[in-house]
């Protein structure tokens, strides 16, 4: 059987490569500009190129670019994967870097809220709502009820990072209690989403082989966050280590693969052992810091663009958007997310607008959101009709924070009350800042 490309067909595929790498960089560069997610102009790019714009305004162009060419199409399909694999290592890499020792009853405190309350929530709804429009092909339900409950809950990690840098805010109290509680947080989610994507990958059906693969899931993620850091660190430095000699951003990028391969070997979804080989790079001992800059680079510019112009790609919001569920399910999930942080930050004593602000960054689903939507929708757990939702949800949300945070800034707002004069002197800066014309972005 011949598997190699004809010049033909890699001249396409080489060709639709440079269309989406430069509609994605365009579409990002202009929404950075005009103080909006950068994430969010990378997926416009990808939209712009497929069946919602591109595809209906010209829909013999759209055709000949991207129709159902198998070559082609299984080549995009990995850089696609590539990309989804290297965003997961990368948000690995800073996972720990938010961790505070202080204010550690308040980061416990916001993380059961902000985490059990929309998860039991998200877990319930299917008892009350009928779902099953919303299937994938795999015809799950259990998956699909784990999904519901982690977009319920699910925040956005590098999107409030981004958010907080540009407004001059990441080294104030507020923004290391939020990122530290969404680290956390965030890494209960990913089990509970590599425990769905197990169930559908396994095939499993039984009480026993459910529990097993829990387990599994469970002791992949201890093993990998408690144990594998402590051996790594000795590799490191063993002189007995020719990758690491070679090239120390080769080496980097050997166990984020290293990593996505045993987990797809265990059935534990490819993203989450990329992340896990993220967190195990990160908490080295400072070995990697130079070399991360490169990963980054090079995943940020090429990868990582590629990827979210590619889920772009895959909407289609003239066959597959639904405006009542879209709506039904941002206004419920934000409101649960919400209410449920801010009970919470009440309880613990934080004034009114305080725990408005915990809320309103923990309902911020961004990238994660859109890592669910993906993952969830190539396995065939929820539909196409459900992936737009979550994708348009996850823009939504991240267009909301960074409004709402700007305009606590530019108000003088304190973000957190009990240290109010070190907070509006973040928020003095912060509005000198902008109102000087610097520029306000936003990534992934």
């Amino acid at each position: 059987m011949n598997t190699s490309l004809s010049n033909f067909e890699l001249t396409r595929f080489l060709f639709v490569i440079v269309l989406l790498l430069f509609s994605a960089h365009s579409f990002g560069y202009l929404f950075q500009r005009f103080k909006l997610p950068r994430v969010v102009g990378e997926i416009g790019g990808g939209l712009f190129l497929g069946p919602t714009v591109l595809g209906f305004f010209a829909p013999n162009v759209h055709k000949s670019l991207f129709a159902a060419f198998e070559a082609e199409s299984r080549l995009i399909s990995l850089f696609y994967w590539l990309g989804l694999v290297l965003l997961m290592f990368t948000s690995g890499l800073d996972l720990q870097k938010s961790f505070d020792r202080d204010d550690k009853r308040t980061i416990l405190g916001l993380t059961l809220g902000s985490t059990i309350v929309p998860f039991a929530v998200g877990w319930l709804a299917p008892y009350f709502v009928d779902f099953s429009p919303y299937l994938g092909d795999k015809r799950n339900l259990l998956a699909l009820r784990l999904v519901i409950a982690i977009a319920t809950a699910v925040t956005s990690i590098p999107v409030l990072t981004k958010i907080f840098i540009d407004l001059k805010i990441i080294h104030t109290r507020f923004a290391k209690i939020v990122l530290s509680t969404a680290t956390i947080h965030d890494v209960i989610l990913w089990v509970a989403l590599a425990v769905a994507t197990g169930l559908v990958s396994a095939g499993s059906s039984s009480i026993s082989s459910i529990f097993s693969h829990v387990l599994l899931t469970i002791l992949f993620f201890g093993v990998a966050l408690l144990i594998i850091p402590k051996a790594m660190n000795f590799l490191n430095r063993s002189e007995w280590n020719p990758l690491m000699r070679s090239s120390v951003v080769g080496y980097m990028l050997f166990v984020c693969f290293l990593f996505a391969a045993m987990a797809s070997y265990l059935n534990v979804n490819v993203v989450f052992g990329a992340m896990l080989g993220g967190v195990v790079i990160g908490t080295s001992s400072g070995q990697f810091v130079k070399e991360k800059i490169h990963v980054k680079e090079v995943s940020l510019a090429f990868f990582v663009p590629l990827y979210f112009a590619i889920v772009g790609l895959k909407l289609d919001l003239i066959r597959h958007f639904d405006p009542w569920f879209f709506g039904c399910f941002l206004l419920i999930t934000t409101a649960v997310q919400l209410l449920g942080t801010m009970a919470t930050a009440r309880l613990l004593g934080k004034d009114t607008l305080s725990s408005l602000n915990f809320g309103v960054a923990m309902s911020d689903r961004g990238g994660p959101a859109i890592v669910l939507a993906t993952v969830a929708f190539e396995l065939g757990i929820i539909n196409e009709t459900f992936f737009v939702s979550l994708v348009l949800i996850a823009i939504t949300t991240s267009l909301l924070a960074g409004t709402w945070f700007k305009f606590i800034l530019q108000k003088g707002y304190p973000l957190l009350k009990e240290r109010d004069s070190e907070v509006r002197i973040e928020a003095q800066e912060a509005n000198s800042a902008m109102t000087q014309g610097k520029t306000l972005g936003g990534n992934s």
